[in-house]
């Protein structure tokens, strides 16, 4: 009997399958029996005819006759390894020993099942096979995930109360059904890759793969071999191939952060992969069909970077289809004191140290901060206070004294004087941008003789 994963779905459903033999019989037991289960099956009489059905497509996994005219199945395996392919792969054969059951799984097999079989034993052979393959992937992720933990990037989802950041989640929410590419902007340290794992948990594909990537922090001549996998050779040092970031992620959501730091060819294979949702491993000839949500996020102006010629114009065209602007933290009001007592819980358990208290004092003094790191600064903050037992409030800059105060009604003048003065005496824009009536303008000007 079979078992299926706890929340009921079948990986079958979605896969991809393809069969390799010789035998009408067979072929036609293999495609009838996997049809109705699975998302597509295709059929080869023999590995010439699978090269060139693998060469335009991707498979989830194949199932490969062994002995087959022309060329055994394991030789013509082992010539697609050693080329960079990444199928999965059940063998099966009619003459079995101990021997061929080591050399395929040498060759790269992921099972081996003899001739004759039933329906249930291929069937449990392929849920057997995808869930390797799921795990493989999960395990690789993992790996990054707990990487990106220990910066403090795994929050899911949007903190804060402000209008402003309101807006963003209002907009992310909107548009995360969509297949369409979204850029995010805005300073660094604002919450992008938060903002990111917001639009992916809301968009359906909240229990695929989440793949951020940091193009800047990936070498230049590697960020290729990164993103798109290559063969065996493809490189020095490169004894075996390996599945890129794009293939771990597809289902799911991949995030390119600083995409400006991409190489030209990188670029190139980029637009390729939002085009049609193909990517090639470098030295291979097979192309690989994913199916991904793509985020792009960027501190430096692209646009700046087109004009420069260091960016794509046509590439920027095609990913700068909805952006959403992440507000320095300086703006979001009082999030900032939500986000530091967030962050004093998170850290004091982490390192297990005790709380301290946000006075008043502290909490003026980080409202009043323009916070130039935005979120990453204000996490430091609160660490190193965690660590010395007491927020060093010399590190916001000049907290004042008494004598500094300054009476509201002379702030209010200078800063109406100023707005007045930089628009060149334009009540109704100053009133504007202030944020009061034009009625107030005018009534404080009068009393000021203006």
């Amino acid at each position: 009997m079979l078992s299926l994963p706890e929340d009921g779905t079948d990986p079958l459903r979605s896969a991809r399958i393809l069969v390799v033999d010789d035998e009408p019989g067979m072929r036609h037991f293999l495609v009838k029996t996997l049809q109705p289960l699975c998302r597509q099956v295709d059929s080869a009489e023999d590995a010439r005819a699978a090269e060139t059905l693998l060469s335009d497509r991707q498979y989830d996994v194949m199932v490969l006759d062994n002995i087959m005219p022309g060329q055994k199945g394991l030789d013509w395996l082992r010539e697609q390894r050693d080329k960079g392919g990444f199928t999965n792969t059940i063998l099966i054969t009619a003459y079995a020993d101990l021997q061929t059951a080591i050399d395929a799984m040498r060759a790269g097999a992921s099972d081996f099942l003899i001739k004759p079989f039933r329906s249930n034993q291929i069937l449990n052979a392929l849920h057997k096979c995808l869930e390797l393959a799921k795990l493989k992937r999960e395990n690789s992720l993992l790996l990054r995930e707990l990487d990106t933990a220990a910066r403090g990037n795994r929050r899911k989802e949007l903190v804060g109360a402000s209008p402003v950041i309101g807006e963003v989640r209002a907009l992310l929410e909107r548009v995360a059904p969509l297949s369409t590419p979204v850029m995010i902007t805005g300073p660094s340290g604002s919450g992008k890759e938060v903002a990111a794992r917001h639009l992916h948990l809301h968009s359906g594909r909240g229990a695929a793969p989440f793949v951020p990537i940091q193009c800047g922090a990936i070498p230049a001549d590697m960020i290729e071999y990164e993103l798109f996998g290559h063969a065996p050779g493809a490189f020095p040092g490169a004894q075996v191939g390996r599945e890129g970031l794009l293939a771990h992620a597809s289902g799911g959501t991949v995030f390119l952060d600083d995409v400006s730091e991409l190489s030209a060819s990188a670029q190139t294979a980029l637009l390729r992969v939002l085009e049609d949702g193909v990517i090639r491993p470098i030295g291979t000839g097979r192309n690989v069909q994913l199916d991904l949500r793509f985020i792009i996020a960027s501190s430096k102006s692209l646009q700046m970077a087109v004009q420069a010629g260091t960016f794509r114009e046509d590439l920027l065209f095609r990913i700068n289809v909805i952006e959403v602007a992440m507000p320095p933290l300086k703006d979001r009001c009082g999030d900032v004191l939500e986000l530091a007592e967030l962050f004093l819980t998170e850290i004091s358990l982490a390192l297990n140290l005790p709380r301290i208290e946000i006075t008043f004092a502290i909490r003026s003094a980080m409202l009043r901060h323009d916070w130039p790191g935005n979120i990453r600064e204000l996490h430091n903050f609160v660490e190193r206070a965690l660590i010395f037992g007491r927020f060093p409030l010399d590190t916001l800059g000049n907290t004042g004294t008494a004598d500094d105060i300054t009476p509201l009604e002379d702030m209010e003048k200078r800063e109406i004087l100023r707005a007045l003065e930089a628009l060149d005496g334009n009540r109704s824009e100053a009133a504007r941008r202030l944020g009061v009536s034009r009625k107030t303008i005018d009534r404080k000007c009068a009393s000021w003789g203006l």
